[in-house]
């Protein structure tokens, strides 16, 4: 299965569970690292668009380039009414942009998808010059025990299960390969909070989660739900997150 079909039938889940990035984090970028009402961002792997929402939002024009059509529906729905909205059907690797049309490029939950080669040879071809690219991810805090609970229980029942965020650890030889080692890493607290059919909706959301109809399927769910009671204070739980951004050029 390649990438663009592992979140095949997700798409749902995805909207109702995943959450936004950092308030703070979203300041920054406007506030220290150049990004302007009138930049110019693609943003590659958009999925449904969470992270692009935030950037609209701030008056951007941003191309939602994601190779999933699941995915790119849900967007257009929910973001097409954004003056600075396009979508387009593209990959890390073939992106479909014009050569030097972008100010910025960011990848949020999605690097860990990417070629790196051939994901730099593309950024190379599409930034501007003195562009930034971010990489992004809300990361849970592993301290917290409703995160390490969670972990066990992915481990124990997703085959293809390999840790949160695609298994892509901080400092990550991938991620230093990208920059050549020159890169600024930053993050902020960003907690979450579910109700119970949020916090289904968001362990469903993986990439690696079972799925209605797979074995052991029903045993899966029945954990989560347990973990949701065990977890719960007045029928929300609290997933410790923070958002982490890696930025940098490519030369």
């Amino acid at each position: 299965m390649d990438n663009k079909q592992k979140f095949g039938g997700l798409a749902n889940e995805y909207t109702v569970g995943r959450p936004a990035y950092a308030k703070k984090f979203i300041e920054s970028l406007y506030s220290r690292y150049g990004f302007l009402e009138q930049s110019v961002i693609a943003d590659i792997g958009s999925g449904t668009g969470k992270f692009a929402r935030q950037l609209l939002e701030k008056g951007s024009f941003v191309y939602c380039v994601e190779p999933n059509g699941d995915m790119q529906s849900i967007a257009k729905k929910e973001l097409g009414g954004y003056k600075g909205f396009r979508a387009v059907d593209g990959t890390a690797s073939e992106t479909k942009l014009d050569e030097k049309s972008v100010d910025f490029i960011t990848a949020a939950q999605a690097f860990h998808w990417f070629d790196v080669t051939s994901f730099k040879k593309e950024c190379q071809r599409i930034l501007r010059d003195h562009g930034l690219v971010l990489l992004i991810w809300n990361t849970r805090d592993m301290s917290s025990g409703v995160n390490q609970d969670s972990y066990a229980i992915y481990s124990k029942y997703c085959p293809d299960f390999k840790g949160f965020s695609g298994g892509i650890q901080k400092d990550d030889v991938k991620i230093r390969q990208l920059f050549d080692d020159k890169y600024e890493y930053v993050e902020f607290d960003n907690p979450i909070y579910f109700d119970k059919s949020k916090f289904i909706s968001r362990s469903l959301s993986g990439s690696y989660s079972l799925k209605d109809g797979d074995e052991n399927y029903g045993e899966y769910l029945a954990a989560l739900y347990k973990l949701f009671e065990t977890y719960a204070k007045e029928n929300v739980i609290t997933m410790a997150n923070k958002t982490a951004a890696y930025i940098g050029s490519i030369n």
